[in-house]
C-alpha cells in the first residue's frame, strides 16, 4: 500500500510538471505584456522600493536583490570563504570560520531573519543559519558585512533556524537530525533510546546585536523542521513543526510517514525564562565557538565556550506542549494578528489552521490526549480553528498580505494559492515555473506586511532561461498581489539555492548605509594613517609591510629584502574618504586570495614567497584613469641571504608635510578625471 501511495505522489508530480511546461506560453505572454513590464521596471538611476535578502543554500552566502526590478545588488559572504574580497582569507576575518570541528570554510545557508521591533522589521541586522555545521550568523545592515557567527552545540543539521521574536529578544532554533547528547559511540539502531533533540534560544543584545546562547530545551528525538514565534497576543510562545515522530533512522521517506499525524511543539519561552531565573537548569560541558568582529578594529575575535544550560520539560511543567499536525509537516506560520497558526503537512491534501485562543483554552482546561515523553499532547480538535480544503498538492510555506489573506506554495502542483485566513476559502491560484519552495512578501511574517508583491522561489527551472549546461540557476517569480487576483510580472534567476528570503522597505536601510569608514576612527593595530607612516619591519622570519593605497599608487611600491620562507604580512590601509572608492591588493604567488579594502579600512594579506625573484603586486579594483599604474615590485632573495630590507616611494615627501599634501591633492584631481 505504501509503495502504491508513493508511486501515486510521484506520478502526480510528473503530471503537474508536464502540465506546467505545456502552459508556459500563456504565462510568458503575461510577462511580456506592457503593463507587467512597466510594473517591474525601475528606470536607470532610480532605486528599487524594497530590498529582498535571499539565502544562498549550498553557496553558504546571502544575496541582496532590489524589488520590483529583480536586480542583484550584492552577494554577502557569510559561511563560505570569498576570494573576491578576501573574506575568510584576510588575517582579520580568518577567525570567523572557527568551530569546534576546526576551521570550516563552507556551510548551507537556509533561513533569513531580519531584526524586529514591535513586530516590524527595523533594518538593523540580518540573521541566517548554517545547516551543516550548526551556526547562526549576523550581518550588519549598515555595512552589509558578516560581523558575528555563533556555533550551536550538540545539535546536527540546524535547519530549523534562526526564527526571531517580535522584539528580537531571541533567535529560536531546533535540531534537524537528532543525535546522542552528549555525543558518544552508540549503535544507530538504538535511536529511540539514545537520540535526543534540542530547541535553542539565542539572546540578542538590543544595542549591539551580539548573540549569546541563553538556554537549550531537551526534547524527544524527532526532526525539528521549521518554526515561527508568536506575535501580539501570542508573543512569548514559539511553534515548531517536527517530523519523524516515529523516531526511525532508515528509509525515512517510508518509515517516517507511518503515522497519520506528526507533532508541532508549542513552547512557552517566558515560562522558560522563569525557570532559568529559578535555577531549574542543568549545566553541560561541551565545546562551541563564538566569533565576533571587534567594532573598533574590524578584527574577528574568536572565543571557545564550554558550558551550556539545559532545561528539561519533565522538570519544568507548563513550558512545552505538542499538537498533532498533518503528517510530514514543513512550514509553520503565524498570521499578523498572532491568532492563527498554519501547519502544512507535505503529504496531506488539506491544511490545518490552529487558533491561539483555543490552544490557550485547551491548556487551561488540560484538554490533552496523553503525552509523549512527559510532554502533554493538546487535543487536535480543541486547538483547531479550521481546515483549508484541497488547496493543492505538497503545501510548504505560507505568508500574509495584511488584508486577511494568506498565500501558500505547493511544490507538487507547482502553484501559489491565495486563501482567506478566517473563512479558509480559496480565492485565487497561479502556476509557478516550477515547484516552488519558499515565498516572500515584504514584511509577510510581521505584524504589518506590505501586501504589494510576492516572490515565489522555485526549485526547478527547466526551460525558463537560456541553458547553461546541466546546472541551471534557480528561478524567482515576482507577482503583483495588490489586487484581487495575483499577476505574474517578472522572472529572474537567483544565485545558489535560495531556501527563504525576507524583504524590507528600502527606506529602513538606505538612510543608515555606511559610505566609507572614518579613517580617524580606525583603531586597527596595523593601520597606517598617512603615507609618511608607511614602513617595512622585520622580526625574525616575519615581515610586516605597512602599506597605504590612494588614487593612484600603493606605498611603498618597491620592496627589497624579502627571503624565501618569510611570512610577509601586507597591512593595507585605504586612505580614501570618498564613497565607492575601494582599493584591491594582489601579489603574484599568493596562494590564498586578494584583498578588497574599503575607504578608511585596513586589511591584511599573508604572503609566503616560495622562490627567489621579483614579483609584481597591484591594485585589483579599477579606481581611476591611472589605475594600471597602481602597482609595484617585491624582491625575494634566497633563504639566509643578507639583502637588507629596503622600500621606497617618493622618499622626499616623507620629510615635507606640505609637499606631501600638495602631491596627494594633485593625485586626487588626476584620478577624478577618469571617474
Amino acid at each position: 500500500m505504501k509503495t502504491h501511495y508513493l508511486n501515486y505522489v510521484a506520478g502526480l508530480s510528473l503530471i503537474f510538471l508536464m502540465a506546467s511546461c505545456g502552459n508556459q506560453g500563456s504565462e510568458t505572454s503575461q510577462v511580456l505584456g506592457g503593463s507587467a513590464a512597466e510594473q517591474a521596471y525601475v528606470a536607470p538611476g532610480e532605486y528599487d522600493e524594497f530590498y529582498a535578502f535571499m539565502s544562498g543554500g549550498y553557496s553558504g552566502q546571502i544575496t541582496a536583490y532590489g524589488l520590483p526590478s529583480g536586480r542583484l545588488l550584492k552577494e554577502i559572504p557569510v559561511f563560505s570563504k570569498y576570494p573576491e574580497n578576501g573574506y575568510g582569507y584576510s588575517e582579520e576575518t580568518k577567525a570567523m570560520f572557527n568551530t569546534s570541528y576546526g576551521e570550516v570554510p563552507w556551510d548551507d545557508s537556509h533561513h533569513i531573519e531580519l531584526s524586529q521591533k514591535d513586530g516590524e522589521f527595523d533594518g538593523r541586522w540580518l540573521f541566517v543559519n548554517g545547516n551543516n555545521t550548526p551556526r547562526i550568523a549576523r550581518v550588519d545592515l549598515k555595512t552589509f558585512e558578516t560581523v558575528e557567527i555563533l556555533e550551536i552545540p550538540d545539535v546536527a543539521g540546524l535547519h530549523c533556524a534562526p526564527f526571531i521574536t517580535e522584539n528580537s529578544e531571541y533567535l529560536v532554533s531546533g535540531t534537524r537530525f537528532s543525535v546522542p547528547i552528549p555525543q558518544k559511540d552508540v549503535p544507530i539502531d538504538t535511536y529511540k533510546k539514545n537520540f535526543k533533540g534540542l530547541i535553542n534560544y539565542v539572546s540578542v543584545d538590543p544595542e549591539h546585536g551580539h548573540m549569546e546562547l541563553a538556554f537549550q530545551i531537551e526534547m524527544p528525538g524527532f526532526n525539528y523542521d521549521l518554526a515561527r514565534n508568536g506575535k501580539g497576543k501570542s508573543h512569548g510562545w514559539s511553534f515548531l513543526t517536527t517530523y519523524n515522530s516515529e523516531q526511525e533512522h532508515s528509509l525515512l521517506e517510508v518509515n517516517a510517514s507511518q503515522k497519520d499525524k506528526d507533532l508541532m511543539a508549542v513552547i512557552n519561552w517566558k515560562k522558560a525564562e522563569q525557570y532559568m531565573k529559578e535555577g531549574k537548569f542543568t549545566e553541560r560541558q561541551t565545546s562551541y565557538f563564538h566569533n565576533l568582529m571587534n567594532e573598533e578594529t574590524s578584527i574577528v575575535e574568536s572565543e571557545e565556550k564550554t558550558l551550556t544550560k539545559i532545561l528539561d520539560p519533565k522538570n519544568c511543567p507548563d513550558m512545552v506542549y505538542f499538537i498533532p499536525v498533518p503528517k510530514s509537516p514543513h512550514g509553520c506560520d503565524v498570521d499578523p494578528t498572532g491568532e492563527y497558526i498554519v501547519g502544512n503537512g507535505k503529504l496531506s491534501a488539506d491544511m490545518s489552521v490552529y487558533s491561539f485562543d483555543k490552544i490557550m483554552k485547551a491548556i487551561e482546561e488540560k484538554n490533552f490526549d496523553g503525552n509523549f515523553d512527559g510532554i502533554p499532547i493538546i487535543n487536535y480538535e480543541a486547538a483547531l480553528d479550521g481546515i483549508v480544503k484541497k488547496p493543492g498538492l505538497g503545501p510548504l510555506h505560507t505568508e500574509f498580505d495584511g488584508r486577511g489573506n494568506a498565500y501558500t506554495t505547493f511544490f507538487i502542483s507547482s502553484e501559489v494559492v491565495k486563501w482567506d485566513v478566517e473563512s479558509k476559502e480559496i480565492l485565487d491560484r497561479q502556476p509557478t515555473f516550477y515547484s516552488p519552495g519558499h515565498l516572500v512578501i515584504p514584511g509577510g511574517e510581521t505584524k504589518k506586511p506590505d501586501g504589494k508583491y510576492l516572490v515565489a522561489m522555485n526549485k526547478i527551472t527547466k526551460d525558463r532561461y537560456l541553458p547553461t549546461g546541466p546546472e541551471l540557476a534557480h528561478s524567482a517569480q515576482l507577482f503583483d498581489i495588490s489586487g484581487d487576483k495575483m499577476k505574474l510580472i517578472l522572472d529572474f534567476p537567483t544565485k545558489g539555492e535560495p531556501h527563504y528570503a525576507q524583504a524590507i522597505s528600502a527606506d529602513k536601510i538606505q538612510p543608515n548605509s555606511v559610505k566609507f569608514y572614518d579613517i580617524e576612527q580606525n583603531k586597527h593595530p596595523h593601520a597606517t594613517l598617512g603615507e609618511s607612516k608607511t614602513r617595512v619591519e622585520r622580526d625574525g622570519d616575519e615581515v610586516h609591510v605597512y602599506m597605504t593605497a590612494i588614487r593612484s599608487h600603493l606605498a611603498p611600491d618597491n620592496i627589497e629584502g624579502f627571503k624565501v620562507g618569510d611570512k610577509v604580512y601586507f597591512h593595507l590601509t585605504n586612505l580614501e574618504q570618498d564613497w565607492d572608492v575601494p582599493h584591491g591588493f594582489a601579489i603574484q604567488g599568493a596562494t590564498n586570495a586578494e584583498l578588497l579594502v574599503m575607504p578608511g579600512q585596513t586589511r591584511t594579506l599573508l604572503w609566503e614567497p616560495k622562490k627567489p625573484g621579483v614579483f609584481a603586486f597591484y591594485c585589483t579594483d579599477f579606481c581611476s584613469a591611472l589605475h594600471q599604474e597602481m602597482s609595484g615590485y617585491a624582491r625575494v632573495s634566497p633563504k639566509g641571504s643578507d639583502v637588507p630590507i629596503k622600500w621606497g616611494l617618493n622618499e622626499k615627501l616623507r620629510e615635507n608635510e606640505q609637499a606631501a599634501h600638495d602631491f596627494y591633492e594633485k593625485a586626487k584631481q588626476n584620478a577624478n578625471i577618469g571617474k
